[in-house]
């Protein structure tokens, strides 16, 4: 099968396509494969949201619930079973593109519990449990950005783990988080782990700082401030853009380049929450307006066949844009809008939403749990 044009033009510009979903009717069906082929999607990411979908909507577990039941396992233990089985799986699949890239990508993630993202200790332990019961090179563990985060991700790095940083929205934040990488493989590599052979992406999230934005500059009309209307849907790209400014700049420091010495790879600007929200905006803006070499876009299925459909894919839109972006940022500033508010807001909604998540997946489970023990 032919890969389509337009997802091939974005991986021939050096951006690998992750598919944000799982779910074993997908592994079952091969629909994952065919994404490969077809789409060129190198990786996938999961969450909670992700996999209560796929237990709410899917009879393909029924066979597991069952044997989980007769095992006597509660709902905690059965959730880690499931997901480690689907994400195990995926892996495998992933396995050719995994050895062809070396590593880079061919990568599936698996979320720590969300409601440890203020316990950076409980983080670390599951972190270390996840990754041996995945038992799988490619798997790359979850942790949320939190302050509480930043310290495990460190921990979990130089441990020689793979991690994928999630729920970044600010840039403050991301210099955190890039700091913490580079700590840990620090550490990894005076600890006398092979620092080679462990990878990093920092999931920064896109779509929903426009939504968080754009709330806020409507209040601000109503309120009479003006130039609030030509800032809308503007933020959220200006934002992953002075990412990847700070990625630029970290990843060509003399610190870096001591660990690169030593063999260790960069961690890379992962863009997630990429399908659009608003319907005034383009469906593949935060995949055509942030296209630059060597990051990661991890998108719904939705938003990549909207890329295959019609996406115009022409060049690197990131580099070379900052000084622009900045002026967006400022203009929030001037319309009177916190952007500390705004991130520290998502950053919360982003845990909770996860949280309630992860207690729907546990209720599905339970539920099922209790009609194959009955």
């Amino acid at each position: 099968m032919a890969a389509n044009p337009n997802t091939q033009a974005l991986s021939d510009l050096g951006v690998s396509i992750w598919l944000d979903d799982l779910s074993r009717e997908r592994l079952d069906s091969g629909s994952l494969q065919e994404l490969i082929s077809t789409r060129n999607v190198v990786g996938v990411t999961t969450n909670p949201t992700i996999f209560e979908n796929a237990l709410k909507n899917g009879a393909a577990y029924e066979e597991q619930l069952r044997q989980l039941a007769a095992e006597g396992a509660d709902a905690d233990r059965a959730v880690s079973a499931i997901t480690v089985e689907d994400v195990r799986r995926a892996c495998d699949v992933f396995a050719e593109v995994y050895t062809a890239t070396g590593g880079v990508d061919g990568r599936v993630s698996l979320e720590v519990d969300p409601r440890l993202a203020r316990d950076a200790d409980a983080t670390i332990a599951q972190a270390r449990e996840l990754y041996r019961a995945v038992d799988r090179e490619n798997v790359m563990i979850k942790i949320p950005a939190t302050v509480e985060g930043i310290e495990a991700i460190a921990a979990v790095l130089a441990e020689g783990i793979s991690v994928n940083v999630t729920l970044v929205f600010s840039l403050e934040r991301y210099r955190a988080v890039i700091n913490a990488f580079m700590l840990g493989l620090e550490k990894a590599h005076a600890d006398g782990y092979d620092i080679s052979a462990v990878h990093s992406v920092a999931s920064f999230f896109v779509s929903r700082v426009d939504s968080e934005v754009d709330r806020r500059l409507e209040l601000a009309a109503e309120a009479g401030r003006p130039g609030t209307e030509k800032l809308r849907g503007a933020t959220a790209i200006a934002n992953a853009r002075l990412a990847h400014q700070i990625a630029a700049e970290s990843f060509s420091s003399e610190r870096w380049q001591l660990l690169a010495d030593r063999g260790a790879h960069p961690q890379r600007l992962l863009l997630a929450s990429t399908g659009t929200k608003d319907p005034n905006l383009s469906d593949t803006i935060y995949v055509t307006e942030l296209v630059a070499g060597n990051v990661v876009n991890t998108m719904p299925e939705k938003t990549l066949e909207a890329l295959a459909d019609h996406g115009v894919v022409d060049g690197d839109t990131m580099t070379d844009t900052y000084v622009d972006s900045n002026r967006v940022l400022d203009g929030i500033t001037a319309a009177g809008i916190s952007y500390r508010g705004v991130v520290d807001t998502l950053e919360e909604e982003g845990l909770e939403k996860f949280e309630t998540s992860w207690n729907g997946l546990l209720k599905t489970v339970e539920d099922g749990l209790r009609r194959h023990a009955g």
